[in-house]
């Protein structure tokens, strides 16, 4: 984008990244913007209309989530499939490919400790890979290279994990005691285990102020990612944060910048996770001027910003963390398994 250092991004005012993003510069990269509409919500605009059944997501804790985060209180567990048992998450996943689910993200509630119960199904889910042939996401919350080297054999497609960059942060908001030195040996579990990785980066979960972003940033750039993929607090109703101000569109640009900054060779995506209305219109035309590859459930104003742009634009039904697998296809690579 410039010759900005991701500290300089950082740091620099918001009259001055307001500039910079406002010269266009980042798009002279992007001859393609692909944009994402999983069958995590409903999504119609006049260009595309999401699939109910493509790419659905799953709890394997049904309802219940023994943290209940100040910024979520369990409520995102209501809008998932609920499978509490092995079979039963095998059964499900069954009908949804009968229905014409391609994949999946399997998540859940976490444990007190922030990890997500995953290990009893290993088995349904390296069946589900063998005998269904549906593309298998995992969000794991914490977790060990035991358990990481365990989705490796179950063959999942790829592993999602939350990043964040403030002790203050998880202990506040996620009310875990656990620090950000767990999260890092999170990372570098999935990372030794082989598997592909997609950490996200959580901005203004703090109240909706930054505190940790860059940091959290600093944990994945020790490692090499899959993808890396920038989501925003947002205020949902019934939540002790409901009334709190989400995060300012520019804000979320100051991390997506310093992100391309760090990781210029990355696939970068601004993620499914964001305010909505005009807040999100901002924020995605911002996140297109300052260098995302893709966008989840893309606002009407940033799909008309990408073709007047003269970008090629995609859309697809499955989850945005797979950029790196169409970034790949296109350029004729072979991924790994």
């Amino acid at each position: 984008m410039t010759g900005l250092s991701a500290e300089e991004f950082w740091t620099i005012s918001d009259s001055k990244l307001q500039a910079i993003l406002d010269s266009n510069e980042a798009l002279s990269r992007q001859k393609r913007i692909h944009f994402y509409a999983p069958s995590f919500m409903y999504y119609k605009t006049s260009h595309y209309c999401s699939l109910p059944t493509a790419f659905p997501t799953i709890s394997i804790t049904g309802k219940d989530c023994a943290l209940k985060c100040r910024h979520c209180g369990g409520i995102v567990l209501e809008t998932m499939h609920p499978a509490v048992q092995p079979q039963q998450l095998y059964e499900l996943c069954q009908k949804l490919k009968q229905e014409g689910a391609m994949g999946c993200l399997i998540s859940g509630g976490c444990l007190p400790n922030g990890s997500v119960p995953i290990e009893r199904f290993m088995e349904a889910i390296s069946k589900i890979k063998q005998k269904l042939d549906l593309t298998v996401l995992v969000h794991t919350g914490t977790i060990d290279l035991k358990t990481a080297k365990a989705l490796k054999t179950a063959c999942i497609d790829a592993a999602l994990i939350d990043i964040v960059g403030s002790d203050e942060t998880i202990r506040e908001i996620f009310r875990l005691n656990v620090t950000v030195q767990d999260y890092a040996h999170s990372l570098k579990a999935l990372h030794d285990s082989g598997l592909a990785f997609v950490p996200h980066v959580i901005v203004g979960l703090h109240y909706g102020q930054l505190l940790g972003e860059l940091n959290a940033l600093k944990i994945v750039s020790d490692l090499k990612p899959s993808a890396l993929v920038i989501i925003a607090f947002m205020p949902i109703r019934g939540t002790m944060m409901e009334n709190i101000e989400p995060p300012k569109p520019l804000d979320i640009a100051r991390t997506i910048a310093t992100a391309r900054a760090m990781f210029p060779e990355t696939p970068l995506v601004l993620g499914c996770m964001r305010p909505k209305g005009k807040h999100r219109a901002a924020t995605d035309v911002l996140a297109l001027k300052a260098g995302v590859d893709a966008i989840a459930f893309p606002s009407e104003e940033v799909i008309r910003f990408a073709e007047n742009a003269g970008s090629d634009i995609s859309f697809s039904s499955f989850c945005c963390s797979q950029i790196y697998v169409d970034l790949l296809s296109e350029q004729g690579k072979t991924i790994r398994s």
